[in-house]
């Protein structure tokens, strides 16, 4: 009976633990109500970029690699270095601005390519090429003919350019040890751009016949394990565009596409079909650019008043298809690309956005900026007597 009448022993409510949980889920509301404002509200978001993640930074503010006065210097950013050639000196700087490397480079008039950890350099109108790996010269080499243009994949496969002999154009082909693989001869044909997959297997040259009174561009891609034994029998396809279409630049990017720049559209190749992704028809583009890690971006110019313009920065996903939209309220006067980001130069504001369509970092002078240089992880902004580095 006892048992019967006995109270029931009343449950104690942990209060700790009540309001824990409540302290958790007001963060986690909070987190998402800040997220969403910073994706939808441009003012919120400027402001959280500059205030709380300090992506401006100001010309005060940097390291700074000062340039010898009175001395042309060549200035180029790869993997996380910048380096300065002059006087037949590659020197590499850090993020810091302190020198790290100093190689010996027989270039006076280089052109540059980078990718990766790899750059090439090689002389202009020249016959002296090299391969930095890091910090070290991978191999040097020297070409018959004129180098025009120089170019490396990922994974340290070369590919130069040459003009000068019999031929209009020729393209020659180097593994990441300097062996020379092939040559490709264009007897009517001049190259305009080149690029490697990122699988080493295959190699586009974009060329153009200007003989006759009608443009013709082509896109060949060439077997490279084909054209060591047999480079006359190498070519697997050769898309040629429509009359009268010029094409500038094209980019290997993932799954073996290949993304094609012409002076008024951006195609596609995949899957043995030329697609094309974007027309310039009834567009004012300002500048374009395909030399990005599976994405290719176009500036349009809007007009947001009777003096005043917009400009769209519009990143198209290759993989997705899908539009990624940057707009700013003033003229673009240049675009730089590199990997993952793209960069802006505005005059005396530089902004480096990623192919997401989020900003990086914004750098603010106090005069007019001339020239950038970039690659994923680091940026130098060029005057004539400092570069001032930009850490990505």
């Amino acid at each position: 009976m006892r048992d019967y009448w006995e109270q029931p022993e009343k449950k104690k409510i942990n209060v700790k633990k009540i309001v824990i949980s409540i302290l958790i889920s007001i963060i986690i509301i909070a987190i998402i109500v800040l997220v969403a404002l910073y994706i939808s509200n441009e003012q919120f978001r400027d402001w959280t970029d500059i205030q709380i993640f300090r992506k401006e930074i100001s010309q005060d503010r940097v390291a700074v690699i000062e340039l010898e006065e009175g001395q042309f210097s060549n200035v180029y950013a790869f993997n996380r270095y910048i380096g300065i050639l002059n006087k037949n000196k590659l020197s590499l700087y850090g993020s810091t601005g302190s020198e790290e490397a100093s190689l010996d480079i027989e270039i006076s008039t280089p052109v540059f390519f980078s990718s990766n950890r790899f750059l090439v350099v090689g002389e202009q109108n020249g016959q002296k090429m090299y391969l930095i790996e890091d910090k070290e010269i991978a191999w040097e080499s020297e070409i018959e003919g004129n180098i025009s243009q120089v170019y490396v994949n990922k994974n340290g496969y070369v590919a130069v350019i040459i003009s000068g002999t019999s031929y209009k154009s020729v393209v020659q082909v180097f593994d990441p040890e300097g062996n020379a693989l092939f040559k490709r001869f264009l007897s009517s044909t001049i190259a305009m751009d080149v690029s490697i997959s990122n699988d080493n297997k295959y190699l586009a040259i974009a060329d153009v016949d200007t003989s006759g009174t009608i443009v013709q561009s082509h896109i060949r891609v060439i077997s490279i394990e084909e054209a060591r034994t047999d480079p006359s029998n190498s070519e697997e396809n050769n898309y040629q565009s429509e009359q009268n279409k010029l094409i500038i630049d094209i980019e290997y990017q993932d799954k073996n596409r290949i993304v094609c720049m012409y002076t008024d559209t951006i195609s596609i190749i995949e899957n043995g079909q030329e697609t094309t992704m974007f027309d310039n028809e009834d567009k004012k583009i300002i500048a374009q650019s395909v030399k990005l890690n599976n994405n290719f971006v176009t500036i349009e110019e809007e007009s947001s008043g009777i003096f005043s313009a917009n400009s769209v920065v519009n990143i198209v996903d290759i993989d997705t298809k899908n539009t990624k939209n940057y707009t700013l309220e003033s003229s673009i006067k240049e675009i730089y690309t590199k990997g993952d980001i793209i960069v802006l130069n505005l005059g005396t504001e530089v902004e480096f956005i990623n192919t997401g369509g989020w900003l990086v970092k914004r750098y603010v002078a106090s005069q007019e900026v001339t020239n950038v240089t970039v690659s994923d992880s680091i940026a130098g902004i060029i005057y004539r007597d400092k570069v001032e580095i930009i850490n990505l």
